[in-house]
């Protein structure tokens, strides 16, 4: 579900950002009878619809919600699970499950006897993207902070390059600058304002995390650093930006001509190009 209402599960949400909480409905229909005929299980086992979901960009996961289900009949079951935005990111997957409710101790060989037990699965996919900084963020008052009160923002990253992405980067936002709050707040449907801001804070963004990249020697193309991690995204971030280009070269110009290296940056991140 979205603010305009309830869509069908698209492919992907171009909109999205860390900031927008998603509210998923999952619906199925069941034939109960059918479904413990054809486990092998008898009348008075105990069935349950669940649902798990996890997320790339995150790296986090977690159940849904379980439903236990009746005895018998053709039923329909609808699961509402809602996720915070600050724990998505990346391919959202949702596993939908029918499962053994409770273990059972006498049956014939080859059925289902242990809790948990898969008598049926479906997962759906959904790619969260969006026009704001993929990471997560705080909206607070610069006043309150060590932060210049006149700062938009300030991106933290913090960690070396084999710690988790989730908890080394952090992107703060000063509340009293209410035309990137508003952005921000905006980011599922940006006006053209917004779109510029959204633009301006990720080029900076991207301009922080390729310099601390740059800074770290070892941060090379042979570099195998573990799915999720910061050099993971630091390594995808560079190849997204420079394709065609080594990190030994950028490195030198980024330090042998900085007002270089900053316009190629702006070229590689489309400033501005908003549509």
């Amino acid at each position: 579900m979205t603010e305009d209402g309830e869509i069908a599960m698209p492919e992907a949400l171009p909109d999205w950002d860390y900031q927008m909480n998603l509210h998923l409905r999952r619906g199925a229909r069941i034939d109960l009878d059918a479904a413990r005929r054809q486990s092998g299980l008898p009348a008075d086992a105990v069935l349950m619809l669940s649902t798990v979901w996890s997320a790339s960009g995150s790296g986090l996961g977690g159940p849904g919600r379980h439903v236990r289900l009746p005895q018998a009949g053709t039923i329909p079951v609808e699961i509402d699970i809602e996720l915070y935005g600050a724990d998505l990111g990346g391919l959202l997957l949702l596993d939908t499950a029918l499962v053994l409710a409770e273990r059972r101790i006498a049956g014939r060989p080859n059925t289902p006897r242990r809790a948990g037990s898969v008598l049926w699965s479906d997962r759906q996919a959904l790619r969260l993207q969006g026009d704001a900084p993929q990471f997560p963020m705080a909206v607070v008052d610069f006043a309150r902070t060590s932060f210049p009160n006149q700062a938009a923002w300030h991106l933290q990253i913090s960690g070396g390059l084999e710690s988790a992405t989730m908890g080394a980067l952090l992107l703060i936002v000063n509340e009293s600058n209410t035309v990137t709050a508003d952005a921000f707040q905006n980011a599922g449907k940006p006006r053209p304002i917004d779109r510029v801001v959204l633009s301006a804070v990720y080029a900076d963004a991207a301009r922080i995390m390729i310099e601390y990249a740059l800074g770290h020697e070892g941060f090379t193309e042979e570099s195998d650093y573990p799915h999720g991690s910061l050099g993971a995204t630091l390594l995808s971030l560079f190849d997204r930006l420079f394709p065609d280009q080594s990190i030994i070269d950028i490195r030198l110009r980024q330090r042998q001509s900085p007002s270089l290296f900053a316009s190629d940056l702006q070229a590689a991140v489309k400033i501005f190009e908003v549509s």
